[in-house]
C-alpha cells in the first residue's frame, strides 16, 4: 500500500469501503479469521453472501477451505443450519475439531458411520454418504438447512464412492445454497456449467497460482564413487517455475548429467554450489530477470553410469539441504515399510533426544489402548522405532491408529520424513517443504502405467507450507528410465479432467421411485453430470470402435481353419479349463479337511509321520491340543532332533499318519533336555523295531511303512484325492468332444488357438465399446429403465396399472420387499437383498453372518490367493450357506446381464476364515496367522462389514435376524476394530 501514489490508495480505500458495505458478514469474518484474504478467496465468499452457489478450483494448500468457513459463518449469522461434508472419517474428524475450536462444541456436531455427537448442532460436519442417506431417508434434521460445503468434490470421479456426490447434488432442496470445493481441475468450467443447470446461479472462481512457489527438481547420484548426491533444478534458469509453460527447456546442467551417466558437474565445473551438491543451473530472476543461458537439447541417450541413490542417502541429502519434512511416495506398501527398514539399519536419525522423548511420550499415549498381546503382531515395536527417529510409514495396510499418529506428528513437525503412497495425496492435510517421488510409474491393479500430469501435479501438490515455507520442493530420483524432457513436460502440465462415474444403483432406484415416482425419477437422473458430459458428442468412441471391427475382421481370418468351425473348439477349450479349475478348488477343499481330521484323531504318545513340509519326518505327539478349531488341533509334539514344536495345519500340507505309539512317563518334563533325549532315544527304538518288522522299504505287508518309503522317494501322502479329473464324466464328456472335433487335428491349431484367444480378447473390449457408443445419448436413464426392470421382475417394484411392460408408462410402487431394499446402501444392494428375502442367512450364529457378509463386501489385492478355508469343512453349515449365496449371486448376475446391466461383483470368500475367528472372540494373532492380510487391511475390512450388518440390523424382514445382526456387529466392532477411528 505504501507504494501506491495518493490517488490510488484512495481508490483502494474507497473500494474496500464499497465492499464492507455490500458485504457485512465477509467483512465481520475477515475481522475474527486474523489473516488477509487472497483474491480467489474473497471472490467467492462475495458471491456465497450474494446468495450464488460456489464452485471453487484451487490448488491443495491454497486455502479453499476458508470459504466452506465462510458458509459456516453465514450460517451461524442468520439462525439457519450448515453442513460440512467431507468424503472419509479423517477429514471429518480433523474438519470438526478444527470448527469446534472457532465456534465452541455446543454449535458445532458430528456424524460418521462410527460417532455420532451433537447431530442437531447448527453446524454439523459429516461424511457424504451420510448426507446422501438423510435426503433419502427424508430426516428432519435438514430442516432449516442453508448451505453445505462439499469439501474435495472431485472425489465424484471415483469408481465406487463418486456417485454419493452428485446423488447430493441433485437432490438438495433448491433453497439451500452449495459450496463445492475442489482441487485444480481442466474442466473446471465444464463442472460449473453443469452445477448453474442443477442448482442455479453458481460462481465458478478457478485459481491455479500456488501460495507457496513450487521448485522441481532431480536428485542424482554423485560423479565422485563415495560423493554425495546432488539435487539439480528441472528447468532452465530462465524458466519461471511458477508458469513454465507448455514443454519448458530442461537445465543444461541436467541435460549434460544425463548424457554422462553422471550426477551433474564435478566441483568447479559450470553450476556447481559447492560442498559436491547443487541445483545447477538456478537462474530465474523474476518476471523481468534475464539470464543467458544457451539452448536445452535433448538429454540423449541414457548412460549405464548412471546409479539411483539409495533412499536413505536421498533423504540425508535433503536433510542436509534443509529440504525437510518430506513425504516420499513410494508406490508399493512393501516398499514404504522396506524404505523405512533401511533407514533404520543405516543409522539414519533424524530427531534430537527431546524430540524423541515427545515421540515417545505422544506413541505410548495413542497406542494406550492396544492390547499388550496384539502389539507384536501390529509390528508395534519396529514402528515406533522408526518414529522415534522421525521415520514413518503411511499406506493402506497400517493400523488406522497408526496412520493418525504419524499424520499428527508430522503435521507437529516431529516426523521429518513419511514413505507413503499415493493414497496419501488424497488424504488429510499433511503439507511438507519437499516431496519426493521415487519413480514415475505406478501399479494400477493390472500394470505399471506411467504416472498422468493430473496424478503428478497432485503428488507434488503437497510441497511447500503456507505461512512456513518461502517455497516448496518436488524432487524426482534419478533411476534407469527416467527422461528429463518428459519430466518437464509432465511437471509443466496442469491435465487433471473430472469424469462423472455416476450410475444409477437399485436403492436409488427404490429411493427415488417412492419419492417423486418413475416419471420424476427418469427426469432428475437425466440431468446427473455423467449424463451432462455424455451428450457431448461420441465421435472419438466410434473412431476406436471402427478400428477394433477391422482388427477383429483381421484376427477372424487368422483363426479361421479349413477343417472346422475354430471358435466352436475353443468355446471346448475354454470349457475345459473352468471345469478343471473348479475341480481342483473342490479336492483342494476336500483333501484340507481330511488332514483336518487326521489331526483330530491323534493322542498322546503317536509316534506321526509327517511325510513332507517343515516338520517333515517323525515326531512323537505330547499334547494332542484341543479338539475343534477352525484349523484343526494344534498338537504339541517332539521332534527328533529333541525340540519342542506346535503341529499346525500348514506344517503337514501332504497329510501325516501313525505308525507306532510310545508311552511317556506321567513324570515327563518338556523343559527338560534330559528327559527330552530319553524320549527322542525311545521314539527311535520304537521306529527301529517297526523297521524290524518290514524286512523291505518296497513291503507291502505295512502299509504304514509303504506309506513312509513313498514319501522318502518324494511322494505324496495318501491323504485326499489328487483331483477328480480322471472320473468327473462332465469333463471326460468335454475331453472327448475336444478330440474329437475336426480342428483338433488340424496342423496349425496352435496358431489358430494364440489368434482365437487375441480375438476373444478384443471382441469383449469391442462389445463394451459399442454399448458405451450406443447408449450415450439418454444413457442413465435407460440404464434406470432397465434397472426398474430388474427390480420389478424380482417383485421390489410393482406396477399399478395404466401401461405395459417396456413401454415406460403407468405408475409403479415400492412392494414392501422394496420397502426393505431402501435401507440398504451397500455396493452389492441387490444382492443383499435377494438373501434376506429368501431367507439365505436365517439361521446363522453372529460370527457366522459376519463370515458371510464378508464375501460380499470384501475384494483380495490377489488375483492367485489360494483356496480360502471355510470354518466347519466344506459340508459344514457355513459352507452349505456360502453355496446357497453363491446361487443366489450367480442367478442376479444372470438376471442382469439378461437386462444389460453391469453385474454385481462376484463374491470373494477370502476373508471368510479371518472373520469368523474375529467375531468368534480369536485374538488378532490367530485370526492373522498364514494368511497375506494386513492389520491396516484386515481393520478396514471389518469397518465394512459393520457397517453392512449395521445396515442388516435396520432391513432384515425378521427380528431373530436383525438381532443376530446387531450381535455381529458387537463381535466384530472390538479390540483393534473399535479403538480404530477410522
Amino acid at each position: 500500500m505504501n507504494d501506491l501514489s495518493p490517488a490510488e490508495r484512495y481508490s483502494a480505500f474507497r473500494s474496500q469501503s464499497r465492499s464492507a458495505a455490500e458485504h457485512p458478514e465477509l467483512t465481520r469474518f475477515r475481522e475474527v479469521i486474523g489473516f488477509e484474504l487472497d483474491d480467489f478467496q474473497v471472490a467467492a465468499c462475495e458471491a456465497l453472501e450474494q446468495g450464488r452457489g460456489v464452485l471453487v478450483a484451487a490448488p491443495t494448500g491454497a486455502g479453499k477451505t476458508v470459504v466452506g468457513e465462510f458458509a459456516v459463518h453465514l450460517a451461524l449469522a442468520s439462525g439457519r443450519k450448515a453442513f460440512y461434508t467431507t468424503p472419509i472419517k479423517a477429514l471429518s474428524n480433523q474438519k470438526y475439531a478444527d470448527l469446534v475450536r472457532r465456534h465452541g462444541p455446543e454449535n458445532v456436531g458430528l456424524l460418521t458411520g462410527d460417532s455420532t455427537i451433537n447431530g442437531e448442532a447448527p453446524v454439523v460436519v459429516m461424511t457424504t454418504e451420510v448426507l446422501r442417506n438423510m435426503l433419502y431417508a427424508g430426516s428432519p434434521t435438514l430442516d432449516g438447512l442453508a448451505y453445505v460445503v462439499m469439501d474435495e468434490v472431485h472425489y465424484l470421479a471415483d469408481r465406487f464412492r463418486g456417485p454419493v456426490w452428485e446423488e447430493v447434488i441433485i437432490h438438495l432442496s433448491d433453497d439451500v445454497q452449495l459450496v463445492s470445493l475442489s482441487a485444480t481441475v481442466s474442466n473446471a468450467e465444464e463442472f460449473g456449467d453443469w452445477l448453474e443447470m442443477v442448482r442455479g446461479d453458481t460462481a465458478v472462481v478457478v485459481s491455479e497460482k500456488r501460495p507457496v512457489p513450487l521448485w522441481q527438481h532431480v536428485l542424482m547420484s554423485s560423479p565422485e564413487p563415495r560423493g554425495k548426491p546432488r539435487l539439480l533444478d528441472l528447468y532452465a534458469g530462465h524458466v519461471d517455475p511458477t508458469d513454465p509453460g507448455t514443454s519448458p527447456p530442461i537445465n543444461p546442467d541436467l541435460s549434460a548429467a544425463f548424457r554422462s551417466g553422471r550426477g551433474g558437474s564435478r566441483p568447479g565445473d559450470h553450476g556447481g554450489r559447492g560442498r559436491g551438491r547443487g541445483r545447477g543451473d538456478r537462474g530465474y530472476r523474476g518476471g523481468n530477470g534475464r539470464r543467458a543461458d544457451g539452448p536445452s537439447g535433448p538429454s540423449g541417450a541414457i548412460s549405464s553410469g548412471r546409479r539411483t541413490p539409495p533412499r536413505f542417502i536421498v533423504i540425508d541429502a535433503l536433510n542436509a539441504d534443509a529440504l525437510l519434512p518430506a513425504i516420499y511416495f513410494v508406490f508399493s506398501r512393501a516398499g514404504c515399510e522396506a524404505a523405512v527398514d533401511q533407514c533404520l539399519k543405516a543409522g539414519l536419525r533424524l530427531t534430537s533426544p527431546q524430540e524423541e522423548a515427545t515421540i515417545r511420550a505422544f506413541v505410548e499415549e495413542r497406542t494406550a489402548a492396544i492390547p499388550p498381546e496384539d502389539l507384536d503382531v501390529l509390528g508395534y515395536w519396529a514402528w515406533s522405532q522408526a518414529l522415534a527417529r522421525g521415520i514413518a510409514a503411511h499406506h493402506a495396510g497400517m493400523l488406522p491408529v497408526f496412520k493418525e499418529t504419524v499424520e499428527d506428528l508430522f503435521e507437529r513437525g516431529l516426523v521429518k520424513v513419511v514413505f507413503a503412497t499415493e493414497t496419501l495425496a488424497l488424504g488429510i492435510n499433511m503439507p511438507a517443504r519437499s516431496v519426493v517421488l521415487d519413480k514415475l510409474v505406478k501399479w494400477d491393479g493390472s500394470s505399471h502405467v506411467p504416472v498422468t500430469p493430473g496424478e503428478f501435479t497432485q503428488l507434488t501438490g503437497r510441497a511447500g507450507r503456507r505461512g512456513i515455507d518461502v517455497e516448496g520442493h518436488a524432487v524426482v530420483v534419478d533411476h534407469p528410465a527416467l527422461d528429463p524432457v518428459a519430466l518437464a513436460g509432465l511437471a509443466s502440465k496442469r491435465l487433471y479432467p473430472l469424469k462423472s462415474s455416476f450410475r444409477p444403483t437399485y436403492n436409488m432406484a427404490v429411493n427415488l421411485v417412492a419419492q417423486v415416482g418413475r416419471d420424476r425419477a427418469r427426469e432428475v437422473l437425466e440431468t446427473s453430470f455423467a449424463q451432462f458430459q455424455a451428450d457431448r458428442g461420441v465421435v472419438g468412441l466410434a473412431k476406436q470402435a471402427q478400428a477394433h471391427a477391422e482388427a477383429l475382421d483381421g484376427y477372424a481370418k487368422a483363426m479361421s481353419c479349413d477343417v472346422g468351425d475354430f471358435g466352436e473348439y475353443m468355446d471346448l477349450r475354454h470349457a475345459i479349463k473352468d471345469r478343471e479349475r473348479e475341480l481342483s478348488r473342490a479336492a483342494s477343499g476336500a483333501r484340507r479337511a481330511e488332514i483336518v481330521t487326521s489331526l483330530e484323531n491323534l493322542r498322546r504318545g503317536d509316534v506321526v509321520e509327517v511325510p513332507s513340509g517343515r516338520r517333515r519326518g517323525y515326531v512323537l505327539v505330547l499334547d494332542p491340543g484341543e479338539p475343534g478349531g477352525f484349523d484343526g488341533p494344534r498338537p504339541t509334539v517332539l521332534t527328533q532332533e529333541r525340540q519342542v514344536k506346535k503341529l499346525t495345519l500348514a506344517d503337514a500340507p501332504d497329510g501325516l499318519e501313525t505308525v507306532t505309539t510310545v508311552k511317556i512317563p506321567k513324570a515327563f518334563n518338556p523343559r527338560k533336555p534330559d528327559a527330552r533325549r530319553d524320549l527322542v532315544s525311545s521314539m527311535r527304538n520304537a521306529l527301529g523295531v517297526l523297521a524290524d518288522d518290514v524286512p523291505s522299504a518296497h513291503s507291502t505287508t505295512s502299509p504304514s511303512r509303504s506309506a513312509a518309503s513313498r514319501a522318502a522317494r518324494g511322494g505324496r501322502a495318501p491323504v485326499g484325492r489328487r483331483s477328480d479329473a480322471s472320473t468327473d464324466t462332465e469333463l471326460a464328456r468335454l475331453r472327448k468332444a475336444l478330440k474329437a472335433h475336426p480342428c483338433h487335428a488340424c496342423p496349425e491349431r496352435d496358431d489358430h488357438a494364440r489368434w482365437a484367444e487375441r480375438w476373444n480378447k478384443l471382441k469383449r473390449e469391442h462389445d463394451q465399446l459399442v454399448r458405451r457408443v450406443e447408449g450415450r445419448t439418454g444413457s442413465i436413464a435407460r440404464t434406470f429403465d432397465r434397472t426398474l426392470d430388474v427390480l420389478l421382475t424380482l417383485g421390489y417394484l410393482q406396477r399399478t396399472g395404466g401401461g405395459k411392460s417396456g413401454d415406460g408408462a403407468g405408475r409403479i410402487r415400492v412392494t414392501d420387499d422394496g420397502r426393505w431394499l431402501r435401507r440398504l446402501y451397500a455396493e452389492n444392494d441387490l444382492l443383499l437383498a435377494e438373501c434376506l428375502r429368501r431367507g439365505v442367512w436365517d439361521g446363522l450364529d453372529p460370527a457366522g453372518l459376519a463370515a458371510v457378509v464378508s464375501t460380499v463386501v470384501y475384494q483380495s489385492r490377489r488375483d492367485d490367493a489360494p483356496d480360502p478355508y471355510i470354518p466347519g469343512g466344506p459340508t459344514g453349515r457355513l459352507a452349505g450357506v456360502l453355496d446357497d449365496t453363491q446361487r443366489v449371486w450367480s442367478e442376479v448376475d444372470d438376471l442382469e446381464e439378461a437386462h444389460g446391466i453391469d453385474a454385481t461383483g462376484p463374491l470373494d470368500l477370502g476373508l471368510v476364515g479371518a472373520m469368523y475367528r474375529w467375531a468368534s472372540g480369536k485374538g488378532l494373532d490367530s485370526v492373522l496367522r498364514g494368511s497375506d492380510l494386513a492389520a491396516g487391511d484386515f481393520v478396514r475390512w471389518c469397518k465394512q462389514v459393520v457397517d453392512v450388518l449395521d445396515q442388516l440390523g435396520g432391513a432384515a424382514p425378521s427380528d431373530k435376524l436383525r438381532t443376530t445382526a446387531r450381535k455381529a456387529q458387537d463381535a466384530v466392532m472390538r479390540g483393534v476394530v473399535a479403538y480404530s477411528s477410522l
